[in-house]
């Protein structure tokens, strides 16, 4: 069999042909070239200007082992970003490998509609009570982070069906926050250029300002009392529309692709004391900073509030595979199942395979102790490392964020907080030394964004705070040209 690409047509060697027969992997049987063609020819990029990608040519990856990733040009990169955030247990894994292959050999597929469930979905919610706060002890399953949003959502407006008080349909999240991309997910997120590309936003979805100290506090103002005055947007936006209307307030306990803005320690225990008063829920999108990313298994347990809802994913499984859940505090539990059928579900909720490694990826958190190790040691390590590394570099802000997730914002000034007058210019230059440096380091406008997978050692910390330096001494040296 031969393919036709962009005019071009390839015949897959005879080598590789043999291979699929035997059932080998073909990881490898083309060039970059061939690859890069069929790319182009065929696949639709996320978040991507796929054209001019295509007129560059996307980089192949074809292995990882721990921290790194090798390319089909055999550069080996340290991968700073975890894949997107959730490769917590690293490349390469065999315990997640062997779970899957056993679960499939037993039990490949079953749904869990029509009265049935088994013993992956049964044991991964069990162990999940035992790993998330005491008052969570049930979870419903989905696919993603995105869906994981959504399912919140559907819980939210049937919970509070189930306590006769329908006019409470508001959610309330932030500007510049990030909830996925599916219509409702992207809704409830607070970035524009996606609400731009939503032709029928989902209604009742409202936002206030984002907890942006560097960015966004005037001069005068302490961290604390700018948390609190971000945080009184809350108050003041329930009592625009009405506590009797309001249903939940939803955000990250640290915004993650809007650039790892991590709020003052005054922001969250104010939003939640807003929340009881006028008995709105809160939801907990832990998506990135779940499973152990801040130190804590649970980063709003870092930031010390009391969620009702937690939506999850990427860590859940390490991404090996795809999964996402939704934890729920008893008394949203309780309400759900007391009253009567709950009209949502996917096909692959509770996919035996995804909890089989689920369980697999968790059990190595827990029993090799990864968790602790973020908390007490290369957390901290890192942290410093940046500081003590970016400490009065002439374009560099501040480094932001806790354990293996932080963030070095770019600055015209750092003295006053000034920014790049073209900020996104400024980080993807950035990151473009980055990738070339083999580096992994994303740009989330003119902040770079680290968040290695948790079992990196001092060493590759080292390796990967000297490879960030590096690309942002580079830059420096650009934009002083310009």
């Amino acid at each position: 069999m031969s393919l036709t690409t962009q005019g071009a047509t390839y015949a897959p060697p005879a080598h590789a042909a043999n291979a699929q027969q035997r059932g080998e992997s073909s990881r490898g049987t083309r060039s970059t070239a061939e690859y890069r063609a069929l790319d182009a020819a065929h696949h639709i990029h996320p978040f991507s200007d796929t054209g001019a990608l295509n007129r560059n040519g996307s980089r192949i990856i074809v292995k990882a082992e721990g921290v790194y990733l090798w390319d089909s040009d055999g550069n080996r990169i340290m991968d700073g970003m975890a894949g997107l955030w959730c490769v917590n247990v690293g490349y390469g894994r065999k315990e997640l490998a062997d779970a899957a292959y056993r679960q499939m050999q037993d039990l490949s597929f079953y749904n869990t509609f029509f009265k049935t469930s088994h013993p992956p979905v049964i044991e991964l919610s069990a162990l999940l009570a035992e790993l998330t706060p005491a008052a969570f002890n049930h979870f419903f399953y989905c696919n993603s982070g995105s869906e994981g949003n959504d399912t919140m959502l559907r819980i939210v407006h049937r919970y509070w069906a189930t306590q006769r008080r329908p006019t409470k349909k508001y959610v309330i999240s932030r500007k510049n926050g990030y909830h996925g991309s599916t219509i409702a997910g992207a809704t409830l997120g607070g970035m524009d250029y996606m609400h731009e590309q939503i032709p029928s936003p989902v209604p009742h979805i409202v936002h206030i300002d984002q907890p942006y100290f560097f960015g966004e506090a005037s001069a005068d103002m302490t961290p604390d009392a700018f948390g609190l005055e971000r945080a009184r947007q809350l108050e003041a936006k329930i009592l625009e529309l009405g506590a009797e209307n309001v249903a939940a307030f939803v955000g990250e306990p640290f915004q993650g692709a809007g650039g790892v803005i991590f709020p003052p320690s005054s922001y969250w225990p104010e939003i939640q004391r807003i929340c009881r008063k006028y008995d709105v829920l809160l939801g907990a999108d832990e998506v990135i900073g779940g499973f152990g990313r801040t130190g804590e298994w649970f980063s709003h347990q870092h930031f010390g509030f009391e969620p009702d809802l937690i939506t999850l994913a990427k860590g859940l499984t390490s991404g090996y595979v795809p999964m996402g859940a939704v934890g729920l505090h008893d008394r949203i539990a309780s309400a759900l199942i007391d009253n009567g059928e709950f009209n949502h579900g996917m096909t692959y909720s509770g996919h035996p395979v995804a909890a089989a490694v689920a369980i697999a990826n968790l059990t190595l958190l827990r029993d090799e102790g990864i968790v602790e190790r973020v908390k007490h040691e290369t957390g901290p390590y890192f942290q410093r490392l940046l500081r003590e590394t970016f400490e009065d570099h002439p374009i560099v802000g501040e480094v932001a964020g806790t354990g293996l997730v932080a963030a070095v914002q770019l600055s015209s000034d750092p003295r006053t907080r000034r920014r790049f007058e073209n900020g996104a210019e400024a980080g993807t230059i950035c990151r473009d030394f980055c990738f070339n440096g083999n580096l992994i380091m994303r740009a989330t406008g003119d902040r770079m964004v680290l968040s290695p997978p948790l079992v990196i050692n001092r060493s590759e910390i080292d390796e990967i705070v000297e490879k960030a330096k590096c690309a942002i001494d580079a830059t420096a040296r650009q934009l002083e040209r310009r």
